[in-house]
């Protein structure tokens, strides 16, 4: 079932939101070679409170830390640790909190120091990726069409979405109604309604959309080894159109 929010929702969601866009910033200045993924977990963690806010993902369905630190070939989900980033390496942190009942979710890919050709290409494609899908966020709509820019703006540039993870609603639970895959038809799905709040979040890989999951049974990494980026926003769907509500001020 998808819940509709009222505007004073919106408002609510998007100070949560708020929170995780400013988090987010500040994490993308921390990237820097020698810096450890679990660095970058705690000081997410410390932000989050400081501001009053609850990390999301810490506790759920057992996950145990606040943010999620993919490297390179992981796709989503990595689990932070002492390892160091170095130069050339590409990390994907994905944030999320609850604030005032309410929850956050968003998602960004940055190189470390200067990062390979293809990494670049590989970052940028996956960005306008989704903002081409949140393009199509609009009331009258379908899903599917969300769905197929994402899609048709990954394949263009010959890499591929994974299909295993997709978006999805939020609201006052982190994940809800409707699931939304970064591949589909236009046309199809359920129509788009003003007061939809959806976390739209492409996830793109270098080589096959493949990915296999490894034994610590949250790190879902490529199946051929190459690289893969992620980017998230949630937004609102709006009679104006939609509005981007994790967007740094």
């Amino acid at each position: 079932m998808v819940i509709l929010k009222s505007p004073e929702e919106i408002e609510k969601l998007k100070a949560s939101n708020g929170i995780v866009a400013d988090i987010l910033s500040e994490l993308r200045e921390m990237i820097r070679p020698g810096i450890t993924t679990i660095e970058l977990d705690r000081y997410s963690e410390e932000l989050a409170l400081r501001k009053g806010a609850k990390p999301a993902f810490k506790g759920y369905m057992g996950y145990p830390f606040s943010l999620c630190v993919s490297v390179n070939n992981e796709v989503v989900h990595g689990m932070p640790s002492d390892r160091a980033l170095k130069e050339g390496d590409i990390v994907s942190l994905d944030f999320g909190v609850c604030y005032n009942e309410y929850y956050g979710d968003s998602a960004i890919t940055v190189p470390v120091g200067d990062s390979s050709d293809i990494a670049k290409r590989l970052i940028g494609t996956t960005r306008k990726a989704l903002y081409s899908g949140i393009e199509e966020a609009r009331a009258g709509n379908r899903l599917g069409d969300i769905s197929a820019a994402i899609q048709e703006q990954v394949e263009a540039a010959g890499f591929s979405v994974v299909r295993d993870f997709v978006g999805h609603g939020i609201g006052k639970s982190l994940h809800e109604d409707p699931q939304i895959p970064n591949f589909g038809v236009r046309g199809r799905g359920i129509k788009l309604k003003s007061g939809m709040v959806l976390a739209v979040e492409p996830m793109v890989n270098e080589g096959t959309y493949k990915i296999k999951v490894l034994n610590d049974g949250w790190t879902a990494v490529t199946f051929d080894g190459k690289l893969s980026a992620h980017f998230e926003h949630s937004l609102a769907i709006t009679e104006n159109g939609p509005v981007i509500l994790s967007e740094v001020a």
